[in-house]
């Protein structure tokens, strides 16, 4: 990460505390609305495992939605890392969801349903545990009920996601994920990982903005 990366690695700069966080090798500062871009399994695990579980050895909370197809070698890999799943979820402090039971309950996808879903997952005060969630969101290129406001939440999420505590990391596996989707999501995340590496995005849009945009969209088509 470059030096260019001003106000988003955290510093002592006037922004309020917050807690320190590492990812993909850097401090996070405010920004906590995430994208991270993967080309493989091995470079996502290797990326985040040693994310969720300094957050699980620290009693942060995780929480992670999966692709059901992958649930059990994402546990093999939770395990791998050192993390007794188990036990972290008897106390609570892990959670491992379905793509299905979350994004797509009941098969569609509905905006105010998840953005009560991370609400409901977010500290709120500091007396209570940070929240590191994680989501695959590969499925927003396929043709779902209500796929086609899934853009405006993840625009949303950024005036629900408090700055300089918990994270939401939006995950998406390039191979699984069209041009046309990946430039739209970059416009929502402050920060994007890719290639390994955080980086402060040039191409984020604030969210009044990008769904002033999708909606003139869908008036003109």
């Amino acid at each position: 990460m470059d030096s260019s990366f001003t106000g988003l690695v955290a510093s002592s700069s006037g922004q309020g505390e917050q807690v320190a966080m590492e990812i993909a090798g850097s401090t996070l500062g405010k920004y906590r609305h995430i994208c991270a871009f993967f080309r493989t399994a091995e470079e996502e695990n290797h990326i985040m495992m040693p994310f969720i579980r300094e957050g699980l050895e620290r009693g942060d909370r995780a929480c992670q939605i999966v692709d059901p197809l992958l649930r059990d070698e994402h546990l093999r890999q939770l395990y791998a890392a050192g993390i007794d799943v188990a036990q972290k979820e008897r106390e609570g402090k892990l959670e491992v969801h379905s793509v299905f039971d979350m994004y797509l309950r009941d098969g569609h996808f509905d905006v105010p349903r998840m953005l009560s879903f991370i609400q409901q997952h977010i500290s709120g005060d500091a007396q209570t545990p940070i929240s590191r969630i994680t989501g695959h969101a590969e499925w927003a290129g396929e043709d779902w009920p209500g796929v086609e406001d899934f853009l405006e939440y993840e625009a949303r999420l950024n005036d629900v996601v408090p700055e300089g505590r918990d994270t939401v990391v939006c995950m998406y596996d390039l191979s699984k994920t069209s041009a046309a989707l990946m430039a739209d999501v970059l416009r929502t995340h402050p920060v994007i990982i890719l290639g390994g590496v955080l980086h402060e995005n040039p191409f984020f849009t604030p969210a009044d903005q990008f769904i002033t945009e999708l909606r003139a969209r869908k008036e003109a088509s």
